[in-house]
């Protein structure tokens, strides 16, 4: 054999080795693809944008401010509704719960009420694609969804904790922190604070008379978010500790808006508007933050597309990480009955305007709701402060006994929504157009709120809470 024809020999042969080892390496991939990540969803319970990383004075979140500083944070992520039950409902389904009939609170109850075809929870999806799906995990586990599976079909949820799952089975767990709900623990939660936040320090929202009570209220509520944050802390811990942190996505939001006067429940930025941050190792810029507009059920959509599975097409959610996904233009929001308080308000969302619309402006924004009595105890407070004058016109705004049919705001000049731009000239084209967009998206979601709610569907306990409210109501004096 010549020295050329060895060479050449030696080249064929290298390269046969070589295209050997590829096609194995490329088999054993075909073989043993990369192992799903883990994903858990954490809900804090009744909180906005109350964070030190989005610049929230006084409080402290280090946990959560370094998870975006390693994630990615959202300025502008919103719930499709103020409201617990509707707004989980709408997450568990990546669909607005106008569309699928869950939009009043608590309801369907009693009356088996079951999902429309072909809308079933994100979890079923996420089990069919091997994984095992865990709620509370230490936490709160609560539900509270206004629909129920059929008997004897799959579960929501397999379990109460991700340790159940067989061994290398990747989990999703749903998390709700509770701390940061309105209850009777604010005080204790506050007591048992190393560092409680000062009263002196937090910044009031101009809708608030700047007073003793109402700042040591808010105080409270921030004593909350810093629990929170330290049980988020104890999470990311026991991930590092089973040596699965950087194989598990985090995904940190709360419900629905902060549990306090002109928050939870109404459609005002306080109500719907929520931290939404990404923890993704590998995957998201560390410390990036976007502005674009995010609705929740687009979490649920994100979800689904980090377990590798393929939305369905009637899903209205979209994966708002994965590339390629347009940015929304608007997002939406409901309110309807909440509790005993029959009430329907649509919100629709843009870069710079909101727009309300106000169907029952007979009902007062500031009317008698037999929770809110009990939970908010600032409520008697401001009753007293509107009566005796002391409160400047955005202060009584909420408190007057009608509601305006229509509210526009531009949410950069008045990122509070102090002044209603609905009926000033300047700004007709833009209302028109939001007007426009709103009934436009009723229509094409199919927004049940269009037609009355059942008996069967409130059930015989909001029956009951319905007539203790009329009677309230028929009192002298009582709004």
């Amino acid at each position: 054999m010549t020295r050329s024809n060895g060479q050449a020999w030696c080249v064929w042969l290298i390269g046969c080795v070589l295209m050997f080892g590829c096609a194995t390496a490329q088999a054993d991939q075909a073989a043993d693809p990369p192992a799903p990540p883990n994903i858990i969803w954490v809900m804090a319970e009744d909180i906005g944008c109350d964070l030190a990383c989005y610049g929230t004075p006084a409080v402290q979140t280090p946990v959560l401010d370094r998870m975006a500083a390693e994630g990615v944070r959202y300025t502008r992520a919103y719930c499709t509704s103020p409201i617990c039950s509707t707004s989980r409902s709408a997450m568990m389904t990546g669909m607005y719960q106008t569309s699928i009939d869950a939009h009043h609170h608590r309801s369907h109850r009693t009356d088996g009420y079951t999902l429309p075809e072909p809308v079933k929870p994100i979890t079923h999806y996420l089990q069919d694609a091997g994984y095992y799906c865990a709620v509370g995990c230490g936490y709160g586990a609560k539900t509270d969804l206004n629909f129920r599976v059929p008997k004897g079909g799959k579960p929501v949820f397999n379990g109460r904790d991700w340790s159940k799952r067989k061994a290398g089975q990747p989990f999703f767990a749903q998390i709700q922190l509770k701390v940061t709900h309105r209850g009777d623990w604010w005080n204790k939660v506050t007591a048992e604070s190393p560092d409680p936040v000062d009263p002196a320090k937090i910044q009031l929202p101009p809708y608030l008379p700047d007073h003793p009570a109402i700042r040591k209220d808010w105080a409270m509520y921030l004593d909350t978010i810093e629990k929170a944050d330290a049980q988020m802390g104890e999470i990311f811990d026991r991930l590092k500790k089973e040596g699965i942190a950087d194989h598990t996505v985090v995904i940190f939001i709360g419900d629905n808006g902060r549990c306090v006067h002109r928050g939870k429940g109404f459609l005002f930025e306080d109500g719907i508007k929520v931290p939404l941050i990404v923890y993704w190792p590998q995957r998201v810029k560390p410390g990036a933050v976007r502005d674009e507009l995010v609705s929740m059920i687009d979490v649920s959509a994100q979800v689904l597309a980090i377990a590798g599975v393929e939305a369905p097409d009637h899903m209205q959610g979209r994966a708002f990480l994965e590339p390629g996904v347009e940015p929304r233009e608007h997002v939406f929001a409901a309110r309807d009955r909440w509790d005993e308080v029959i009430d329907k308000s649509r919100a629709v969302i843009g870069k710079r305007y909101k727009y309300m619309r106000n169907d029952m402006p007979q009902v007062p924004y500031f009317t008698y709701h037999s929770y809110l009595e009990r939970v908010r105890p600032i409520r008697p407070l401001l009753w007293e402060l509107y009566k005796a004058g002391k409160m400047t016109p955005t202060q009584a705004h909420l408190m007057h006994p009608n509601k305006p049919r229509e509210e526009l705001y531009d949410l950069q000049a008045d990122p509070w929504e102090t002044k209603n731009l609905a009926g000033d000239p300047a700004h007709a084209e833009t209302l028109k157009l939001l007007r426009a967009k709103l009934a436009d998206w009723e229509t094409r979601t199919n927004d049940h709120g269009r037609n009355p709610e059942t008996d069967k569907a409130r059930g015989k306990k909001a029956l009951e809470r319905i007539a203790e409210r009329e009677a309230v109501l028929a009192q002298p004096g009582k709004q």
